[in-house]
């Protein structure tokens, strides 16, 4: 199971924690998602490495990427969220894997948390380009 990313290779840009933080924001645009970021916050939070933050257009959508990251964490990571919150309402669902927190928003909540101001600190990861390799 891949662990937290505060080993002397935390720095490596394959390190396993932004390796899932990749995959989840890669998920999360094939599910056409929007508005993807990947926040490093090693720098800024000992808690956490990652953040990604996504805004879906419905609930149903916001569901389905919830559902897809889940599967592709289980699947290809072996990792399993340690927390959930929001599914049920589903304007805002944070799935949490420990050094990778996973964030989908609906536009108006996206809005109100502004997480990216919240967290300005981070730095902002660049996501690979459509057809990249990853």
């Amino acid at each position: 199971m891949p662990t937290a990313s505060r080993d002397a290779d935390s720095d490596s840009p394959l390190a396993p924690a932004l390796e899932r933080a990749l995959a989840a924001a890669k998920v999360a645009e094939e599910s056409r998602g929007t508005d993807i970021r990947v926040l490093d916050l090693r720098a800024v939070t000992p808690v956490f490495d990652y953040f990604v933050v996504v805004t879906g257009a419905s609930r149903r959508q916001i569901h389905a990427m919830a559902d897809e990251i889940q599967a592709v964490m289980k699947k290809e990571w072996h990792d399993r969220k340690r927390g959930a919150e929001g599914y049920e309402e589903g304007r805002w669902i944070i799935l949490d894997y420990g050094d990778v927190v996973v964030q989908l928003f609906d536009a108006e909540a996206r809005q109100y948390w502004d997480l990216e101001h919240l967290w300005s600190e981070a730095r902002h990861v660049p996501l690979p380009t459509a057809g990249a390799a990853t």
